[in-house]
């Protein structure tokens, strides 16, 4: 219909929130906006990572490259990094990448004198920028942990000697892993589960019982009071259609029906560490508005297809 609107206002619902871990919840919009918002926070919300690696002296077991790989795939604190310019467009240092304004610099040096082993880890990194270092994985309870340590970069042994100079830049995880602040991020449609109570009362208790024990999660279980099945987790369903199939084989098609709510998603997010799960959501949603806006064609300039070329041509009917 002419003049009718199908703008949507999508909202979230935070369910649980840390610092590497969110929980929530998309509703009022479809699974193309979730999947992008998804993506977005995987590929391409920036993070700092170290980029670059001088090996001065190397005389452990692993050759140089394979320390310069180990050395990238260290997270490390990215607050800044959204204010940071990417090396490519610092008009600083014209592109070379090492001045203040695109790059961090860090420093290693570390020699075993003993007869013990000697972990060098990524607390022996020493960042020129007190904002940007290495993710402390300590945990918090204060127990004894390997994770104290930090991550181990090699092993040495009496007589071996690293010293190398890495300097960090700004990135996304489309260009190469090691930039992306997101551990994993999944979403799933939120389900909608109706029991059939009048088809549910003709079941004896055995029945019922294993038509719960049918659901490889735990979904569905018995109420001690009213012997009636109830929905205890709707969320732990995982769309495997096992009580659907226990319905059938038990002549009762129908017992249950569910859905998956084609406009409410349920959002998992766990972060890497780089920075906090919650900024990760926040720096995406930033990032998703800045490239719709790249899209939006005006018709009154031609700025479109200097950008796009035949495309925005294309989509302005020229």
């Amino acid at each position: 219909m002419e003049g009718a609107s199908y703008q949507r206002f999508p909202k979230i619902k935070i369910r649980e929130l840390k610092d590497d871990y969110a929980k929530f919840e998309l509703r009022d919009t479809d699974a193309s906006v979730a999947n992008a918002l998804r993506r977005v926070m995987i590929a391409e919300v920036p993070t700092i990572a170290i980029d670059l690696v001088e090996i001065e002296v190397n005389s452990s077991v692993l050759n140089d490259e394979f320390i310069a790989h180990r050395l990238g795939l260290i997270p490390l604190t990215s607050e800044r990094a959204m204010s940071m310019r990417f090396s490519r467009d610092c008009d600083a240092c014209d592109g070379d990448g090492q001045c203040e304004f695109c790059s961090v610099e860090f420093h290693l040096r570390a020699k075993c004198m003993s007869d013990q082993t000697l972990d060098v880890t990524s607390n022996d990194l020493y960042s020129s920028d007190h904002t940007v270092v290495p993710v402390n994985f300590t945990d918090s309870a204060g127990y004894d942990s390997s994770e104290q340590r930090g991550v181990i970069i090699v092993k040495l042994r009496r007589g071996q000697e690293l010293r190398l100079r890495a300097i960090a830049r700004k990135g996304i995880g489309k260009d190469h892993a090691k930039w992306s602040p997101a551990a994993t991020v999944t979403f799933m449609y939120e389900p909608e589960i109706h029991i059939n109570e009048d088809m549910m009362d003709t079941l004896s208790l055995e029945d019922k019982q294993s038509f719960v024990e049918s659901s490889p999660t735990r979904v569905f279980d018995i109420d001690p009071n009213t012997q009636q099945v109830v929905v205890v987790d709707p969320e732990a369903y995982t769309y495997d259609d096992e009580v659907l199939k226990k319905a059938e084989a038990m002549g009762k098609p129908g017992l249950v029906e569910i859905y998956a709510k084609e406009d409410s998603f349920i959002f998992t997010v766990e972060s890497t560490g780089a920075i906090k799960a919650s900024q990760m959501v926040l720096n995406a949603i930033e990032i998703l508005k800045q490239k719709l806006d790249a899209v939006r064609l005006s018709e009154d300039t031609v700025e479109a297809d200097d950008q796009f070329g035949e495309l925005g041509a294309h989509m302005r009917g020229g």
